[in-house]
């Protein structure tokens, strides 16, 4: 398959993961094996445009197309299918921890005390971060009516959080987002975008959308720049350690998302729970193997 298509295809599945809160970008791209290709092509980019943008272009394309054509679908399924859905993500960040396991213990050696505590640490941060989100789940229609110039510069430094967080393993963009409470208006406004395309002339949903979505995409790319290069000095200077840090992230992200009210949004009876169970074995065995190849 040509490596433009495979490259729009991980974007794809990129653009699709980002829609879920609690699900890891970077996590999501190390499965794919594009991880570090990527932090490469964004930090050097004009030092040789056309490798690069071979990889950005149609990866880049391929997340646009995930977001907006798969934000209908997965907000359907996280309304009615909820558990199997987000045990299948659950599933793709349970799938790569062997892999980055091995890269923090070294064969042959037990894991190392510094390194016990720096994969204990973020995971105690992920937990006292999810328990200061609110449980109460505001109506997007009523407050994106609301929003005035202070609350569009919040969105856009939840933009600049959530991006570094996208670039960050083993932590959710999305969740960010969510924590911050800009999730259900960013799913909202972009779902509504089908609607906008139907309608061209609705110049008021126009106004609202583009009230979320600018400030949110100019925060990502600023936020997305400024900790790529952060993350590519880290990974080249203290590899053992970012390794020990995204491994704690990871066992935070995958507690977060179990105790995450989404999941159970849907319900749960006995063949949902097969189901589920099913979805996430098949998504840990696909992503195990696709970390065994790729790191």
């Amino acid at each position: 398959m040509p490596k433009g298509i495979v490259n729009f295809l991980n974007g794809l599945i990129l653009g699709i993961s980002q829609v879920v809160p609690g699900v890891s970008g970077g996590t999501i791209a190390i499965v794919l094996g594009v991880y570090f290709e990527l932090i490469e092509a964004i930090n050097h980019f004009t030092q040789d445009l056309k490798k690069h943008a071979k990889l950005l272009l149609p990866l880049l394309l391929g997340v646009v197309c995930g977001i907006l054509l798969f934000s209908s679908i997965i907000n359907f399924l996280l309304i009615h299918y909820s558990f199997p859905t987000m045990l299948f993500f659950i599933g793709l960040v349970a799938g790569i921890i062997p892999h980055i396991f091995a890269k923090v213990k070294e064969k042959g050696q037990k894991v190392k005390k510094g390194e016990v505590l720096l994969i204990c640490v973020p995971f105690l941060v992920l937990l006292v971060i999810s328990g200061l989100r609110s449980s109460s789940v505001a109506d997007p229609v009523d407050i994106i009516e609301r929003i005035d110039i202070p609350f569009m510069v919040f969105i856009f430094f939840s933009g600049i959080l959530a991006a570094a967080s996208l670039i960050i393993p083993g932590f959710s963009g999305s969740f960010v987002l969510l924590l911050l409470g800009i999730y259900p208006l960013a799913i909202y406004s972009l779902s509504n975008i089908r609607i906008l395309l139907a309608d061209i002339t609705n110049i008021t949903l126009l106004i609202n959308i583009c009230k979320v979505l600018l400030p949110l995409g100019i925060g990502i790319i600023i936020g997305g720049l400024s900790m790529a290069k952060l993350i590519e000095k880290l990974l080249r200077n203290h590899t053992k350690i970012i390794y020990s840090i995204i491994l704690g992230l990871l066992f935070g992200s995958i507690l977060i998302l179990f105790r995450e009210p989404m999941v159970y949004r849907s319900g749960i009876s006995g063949i949902i729970i097969i189901i589920g169970v099913l979805s996430f074995s098949i998504a840990a065995i696909v992503s195990f193997y696709l970390g065994k190849k790729r790191l």
